[in-house]
């Protein structure tokens, strides 16, 4: 064993890895920025883990927040890495703008997160425990406002803690119901990543898990005809002739999930698969063989079946295990994350 190797080996904290659970650990480091007079000060790694605010911070009023998720992972070669930054800090940019906050440059998120993984080596999960470390950018208003306008101080944010996945369950299919409810409005914010867009799902969720599914499939609220997404994750279809269906939006009220994105290219180039990305019927969902729900939290967990207020759609690939196609589209994107299989350019970004 290289000493490289040994030496990462012997500074891990002292974690049952196997067993953590998608739950929240408080990690030595975070990095804070604070935006005021215009400018974002030069940031610093901290070990205060505390937030001070204001009463009258925006944030608490007017909800000017946005946040992002990634994870590092350790490679079998002893490196740790991160999947496609540079998206999440496009994506938390766009996010920005639609609330009136200023974005946090690009070139700085990335180095932000760099360091904060660095800071907190000892908790980054090591390779083979099914652990990884998340990652939480999150940028909120912190400047007094008592009218209905943008605040002109704001605070951005990473912290990291290491999480087992996101169900319960792993990689067994779950259990969905259609909702009741609405996620997003027609040209809303639902393409967005903004706690208010969250909270919302939280009273729909919680009544869910009561009754004892996994997740709720919202459909577009104009309608309520086509599947848009969960609370949580995009959705995935394969089709009676094994190619990937993944449902799109008349009024782009669809979160432009990274792990969606890049299982799209994975199907294409590296499966070679035909993707139709398209609106998609609930009333056509019967005809499909698979579902999964895709994000960063879960990656890809496949669904067994639909709940449609008491009518179950039940899909091919059954309760067991993923479906064939759902599971090769897991093991490839996951392969390509942890450097097992070789990723395309810019893909897998190494942070030491």
């Amino acid at each position: 064993m290289r000493k490289q190797e040994e030496h990462i080996i012997m500074s891990k904290k002292n974690l049952d890895w196997s067993s953590i659970g998608f739950n929240y650990h408080v990690a030595d480091y975070r990095y804070v920025s604070n935006y005021k007079d215009g400018k974002w000060d030069d940031g610093a790694i901290t070990t205060d883990s505390k937030i001070i605010l204001s009463e009258d911070a925006g944030v608490l009023h007017y909800a000017q927040e946005v946040f992002e998720g990634l994870k590092a992972y350790e490679t079998e070669d002893g490196h740790i890495v991160c999947f496609r930054p540079d998206l999440n800090a496009s994506r938390m940019e766009e996010s920005a703008k639609r609330l009136e906050m200023p974005a946090f440059p690009a070139e700085r998120f990335i180095k932000a997160v760099e360091e904060v993984v660095k800071a907190n080596e000892e908790w980054v999960p090591p390779f083979g425990s099914g652990a990884t470390l998340y990652i939480r950018p999150v940028m909120f208003a912190t400047g007094n406002v008592i009218g209905v306008k943008p605040a002109d101080e704001y605070q951005f944010r990473i912290f990291v803690t290491p999480v087992g996945p996101y169900f319960k369950g792993g990689a067994k299919p779950i259990v969905v119901k259609i909702s009741d409810f609405d996620r997003a409005a027609p040209h809303g914010t639902g393409n967005i990543k903004a706690g208010l867009n969250y909270a919302m799902s939280l009273h729909a969720i919680v009544t869910a898990h009561e009754e004892g599914f996994a997740e709720n499939v919202y459909l577009d609220a104009q309608s309520r005809t086509y599947i848009e997404e969960t609370g949580g994750a995009n959705i995935l279809f394969v089709d009676a002739d094994g190619n990937l269906v993944v449902p799109k939006s008349f009024t782009d009220s669809i979160l432009p999930s990274i792990t969606r994105r890049s299982i799209v290219q994975v199907a294409k180039d590296y499966l070679g698969l035909t993707v139709d990305e398209r609106p998609v019927r609930l009333d056509e969902v019967h005809n499909f063989k698979e579902m999964g729900l895709c994000g960063t939290a879960a990656v890809i967990s496949p669904v067994g079946k639909i709940n449609d207020h008491g009518k179950e759609i039940c899909f091919e690939s059954g309760m067991d295990e993923m479906g064939p196609v759902i599971k090769k589209l897991y093991d490839t994107l996951t392969g390509i994350q942890m450097g097992e299989i070789e990723a395309p350019q810019g893909w897998v970004h190494v942070i030491k």
